[in-house]
């Protein structure tokens, strides 16, 4: 044991010389030795063959089948299993069973490339190597091989046969395809090193293949022998290249193919698989590989028909393969090979050269310490938040614009706008169009004639195509069909529109396309998952850039490396919480105070959003529009904003007009409405109205003077239906004298100035109404939906929102039994706002979480949201300054601030610089610059009656915001 334990001493210092050539020396490379060699030395004849076999069981498979696989292990002494279709706990289960009678632990294997999901039901389907390969910076691909590889760790396997690093330089391959990473040699190489990187930090073996390249065929080798019929210059230049580069960087296995290659063979069609000059002399000896080296499967047809299978798996092992996989018959090939020791053929130091390679890799694979499989939570191991990030990162940074004439891309100016939508392929699109619908009106067009589908779309000036393919494998079809292809042709001929083309498929698709001229932008996402067309709506609209590279050539007008870089627009995306430093666990207690808030009958029903750092990371609804109702609050259901109104409607016009010089805070009421020349408000400025110090009275319940002794809306000022001189809808059966809107300014005229200088006031944003409707010659609703809400794609947003939207999108705010005697849905809930004919500077303003966060981003953004400006950034400065801290008012000009004494407004957790506003039928909205957050709760605390004041009381709205902040990481 003294000399042992010399040589290797002896030749570990060596190798650290050498600069550790072999990828399986580790730090602990003598305890390795000693475990290899005693191990090895514990071993019958017959242990050691059967190290060199891994056969493949399944987890579906039935219990008389896996038991024929135990009895091989425990009678034939296996040196692993590769593992195909099942589920995550039966192969748990079956695995550990099979380890219980194996003398030397399984080395377990699976084709895994894009994760276990390549084979088993209910775990995780990583981006397939095409998509990884469109992208440009490689600790992503790094990210996602890790992901992979803990994943499989998980699972028990030990050796995952990926990544594959063929190059696809032949679009008709049948097998190989979408799992390659292209067909650029240095773009293979690099993402497969980064794969390989991530993978083996989880302590999973990588396995690089289809050696010697299996790129540049139209053959499946499942099926037949495929011809590589390039010289050695050219192989070495090219499907060698990317296995030089893995093997330098420390790859631990490489899987030979089944290939007949001329340029390195001389033998006439003897498989790659089976010879000796291509895997003992180009792969060994000119590479300098000293890895694991395994055959693909003995069982396809590629080798298998080239001689008997027991001769085969003799054949292979004495090409230079050390693992033997899935043999067509194990029983008969272990007999061969036992025959072929006992002849000579196969020596001992043959034998032990491969065996103890297997064994080092058991060992670096940690089976020296071997640990069953944990069966409990193991599901959810396998699907996780980590899993979702990775994933969207990679797409996020894979899609490519390969085409954006009159930079069409992203989507800009969408107040002029008219968008329609056509989806090619027979897979789901949902996502896609649900995403576009976040941004703007997008509406899918169906038409069973081409005709049908031209008339159509000539209402649209933009036409988005889609083509969905499935997803569930690379092999899945991905080609335009011809009708499509005929109706691509048609639909861009069309000049009147413009057309952006995306494909959800691998970039193939493009080769039948006759002519891209008419096609206006061109993007490629790649894959058809849920995340895929997230993120392809996100870019189309703006709120991410496009960074990705073609891998391949599409189309010979679109070569491989094409990618036009496009900067986003800063609208908002979408994402998860943990993106942009917030925890989902944490924020997962807005469920559970949301939720307390119906139970304890505060409102019938919610919607909250959060954003930060331009992510919406929570979106949801919650409760019913009523408490008896049948329908849900969903994150399109609309609401009355209330005094939202103020911030999100009057006060960005008022900003704008003072941008312009078209009013300025000191601006008084006199000067906008001259006939308060001789009125107590008549010196009364913007600044201090908008802060609430200019001593205005509270509100002025105009609605009481109108009703009669029965106190129902009089007949002297109401008709039940619109006549001549009564227009103004309060309701679809109520309408007010036309003249009372002079009744009410003339009554705000005639108010005195309140002692107390702060005072909450709906009353100036009356005026401001006036002012920027008699300025602009237009309603408020009008010039606000012109100059923003259209611009920003605040398309849910509106007053009188009947007009735009069906009643059942409408959440209710009361049933009203004092002035209006019915249910108030979809006409404003403040009185006076009603009077003024739904359209209010204080209140009438509707609008979903969504859109509200859209305005609130906006300010956030320092005026800038879509790729516009619409207001300066010192107008938001000048705007959400308190003006009158030192009179302890803690407003600034329209915004609402946090409470000068950390209580009340906000919680004590927002920053100074922060903002928002309260409504009374139960909204709320605040942002905050230093944390980059955006909140919104829109509630109708008011339904069915106002006096229901337990959401005010309980605070609610403002311990949400404590939560947010209190899931911020770090």
């Amino acid at each position: 044991m003294r000399v042992n334990l010399f040589i290797f001493i002896f030749l570990f210092s060596f190798l650290l010389v050498k600069g550790q050539q072999n990828p399986l020396i580790t730090k602990d490379t003598l305890a390795q030795q000693i475990w290899v060699d005693d191990t090895y030395a514990s071993l019958s004849l017959d242990e050691k063959i059967g190290q060199l076999f891994m056969v493949m069981v399944a987890s579906e498979q039935e219990k008389a089948q896996t038991d024929k696989i135990k009895t091989l292990v425990q009678n034939h002494h296996l040196g692993g299993v590769i593992f195909s279709k099942g589920g995550p706990v039966r192969q748990g289960k079956l695995t550990n069973e099979l380890q219980s009678v194996s003398k030397i632990p399984l080395l377990i294997g699976m084709d895994a490339e894009w994760g276990l999901a390549m084979r088993l039901d209910s775990t995780y389907a990583f981006p397939w190597n095409m998509t990884l390969g469109a992208i440009t910076d490689t600790t992503i691909v790094e990210k996602i091989g890790r992901r992979i590889g803990l994943h499989a760790k998980r699972m028990g396997v030990h050796i995952n046969f990926a990544p594959d690093i063929d190059i696809n330089t032949n679009p008709a391959n049948p097998i190989i395809g979408n799992r390659s990473f292209g067909e650029q040699r240095d773009n293979v190489s690099e993402k497969g090193i980064a794969f390989m990187k991530g993978m083996e930090s989880a302590g999973v073996l990588a396995m690089g293949k289809h050696f010697p390249g299996h790129g540049d065929t139209a053959v499946d080798s499942h099926l037949a022998l495929p011809v590589i019929p390039f010289n050695a210059a050219r192989l070495d230049s090219v499907e060698l290249y990317p296995f030089k580069r893995l093997i330098n960087e420390g790859l631990s296995g490489v899987m030979v193919a089944h290939l007949n290659v001329p340029g390195l063979e001389l033998k006439e069609g003897l498989p790659s698989s089976l010879s000796e000059q291509i895997i003992s002399y180009e792969l060994k000896e000119r590479l300098n590989f000293q890895g694991l080296i395994c055959t693909d499967a003995l069982n396809m047809k590629g080798v298998a028909n080239y001689a008997d299978e027991g001769q085969v798996a003799v054949a292979a092992f004495l090409a230079g393969n050390d693992i033997l996989l899935m043999p067509v018959d194990f029983a008969k090939a272990k007999a061969k090979f036992l025959e072929a020791y006992t002849k000579g053929r196969i020596t001992e130091e043959r034998l032990a050269h491969s065996v103890k390679k297997i064994l080092m890799s058991k060992y670096k694979a940690g089976l020296h310490q071997y640990q069953p499989i944990e069966l409990k939570n193991l599901h959810q191991d396998l699907n996780t938040l980590e899993d979702d990030l990775a994933y969207e990162e990679a797409i996020e940074n894979a899609v490519t614009v390969l085409k954006n004439d009159f930079s069409l891309l992203p989507i800009k100016k969408l107040d002029n706008k008219k968008i329609a939508y056509v989806k090619f392929g027979d897979a789901d699109s949902d996502t896609f169009l649900e995403t576009m619908n976040k941004y703007t009106t997008v509406t899918q067009i169906n038409a069973g004639d081409l005709a049908s589908l031209k008339s159509k779309l000539a209402d649209y000036n933009l036409i988005v195509v889609g083509l969905h393919r499935s997803n569930e494998s690379p092999w899945k079809p991905y080609k335009f069909s011809n009708k499509e292809l005929t109706w691509l042709q048609e639909i861009a001929q069309e000049r009147s529109s413009n057309l952006i083309l995306t494909l959800f498929v691998k970039p193939y698709a493009l080769l039948e396309v006759t002519s891209f001229d008419t096609v206006d932008a061109l993007v490629v996402a790649y894959q058809n998952s849920a995340i895929a067309q997230q993120k392809a709506a996100e870019f189309i609209f703006g709120s991410l850039p496009a960074k990705g590279k073609l891998p391949v050539t599409a189309h010979p007008v679109f070569p491989a490396g094409t990618g036009i870089e496009v900067s986003s627009l800063m609208r908002l995306g979408y994402s998860f919480p943990e993106r942009v430093g917030l925890s989902t666990a944490k924020l997962a207690t807005i469920d559970k105070l949301v939720q307390n808030g119906i139970d304890s009958l505060m409102y019938p029903g919610a919607q909250v959003l959060v954003a930060r750092r331009g992510k919406v990371v929570y979106e949801k609804g919650f409760g019913k529009p009523t408490y008896t109702s049948d329908d849900k609050i969903t994150t399109e259901s609309i609401y009355d904003l209330a005094s939202l109104t103020k911030i999100l409607a009057t006060l960005p016009v008022i900003m704008k007009m003072e941008e312009e010089g078209k009013i300025s805070l000191n601006t008084t009421f006199q000067e906008m409405v001259p006939t308060y020349a001789d009125s107590e408000l008549k010196n009364v400025t913007v600044l201090k109205a908008m802060s609430h110090y200019g001593r205005l009275p509270a509100w002025i319940a105009f609605y009481l003077d109108t009703l009669d002794k029965s106190r129902k809306p009089s007949g002297e000022f109401y008709r039940n239906a619109p006549l001549n001189g009564f227009s103004i809808k309060v309701t679809d059966k109520l309408y007010l004298a036309d003249t009372y809107k002079d009744s009410i300014y003339n009554r705000i005229g005639r108010q005195e100035l309140k002692s107390n200088r702060y005072r909450y006031s709906d009353i100036a944003y009356f005026v401001f109404k006036k002012y920027i409707e008699d300025y602009y010659k237009e309603g408020l609703d009008e010039v606000v939906h012109k100059q923003f809400y259209k611009p920003l794609g605040a398309f849910r947003t509106a007053f009188n929102p009947l007009e735009k939207f069906p009643l059942n999108q409408i959440v209710p705010s009361e049933e009203d039994n004092y002035y209006r005697y019915q249910k108030v849905q979809g006409y404003v809930h403040d009185m006076g706002a009603a009077m003024l004919g739904g359209v209010g500077g204080h209140a009438g303003l509707f609008s979903n979480a969504n859109d509200v966060a859209k305005i609130m981003q906006m300010y956030l953004q320092d005026g800038f949201y879509g790729g516009e400006r619409f207001l300066d950034a010192r107008t938001i400065k000048k705007f959400n300054t308190c003006y009158f801290c030192d009179q302890q008012v803690r407003r600034g000009v329209g915004f609402d601030k946090p409470d000068l004494h950390g209580n009340g407004a906000a919680c004590s957790c927002v920053s100074r610089k922060s903002f928002g506003h309260s409504g009374f039928t139960g909204t709320y909205t605040w942002a905050d610059p230093d944390e980059e957050l955006v909140y919104v709760f829109l509630s109708n605390r008011t339904y069915p009656s106002a006096t229901n004041t337990l959401l005010a009381k309980s605070g609610l709205r403002v311990r949400i915001q404590k939560a947010i902040y209190d899931a911020i990481l770090n």
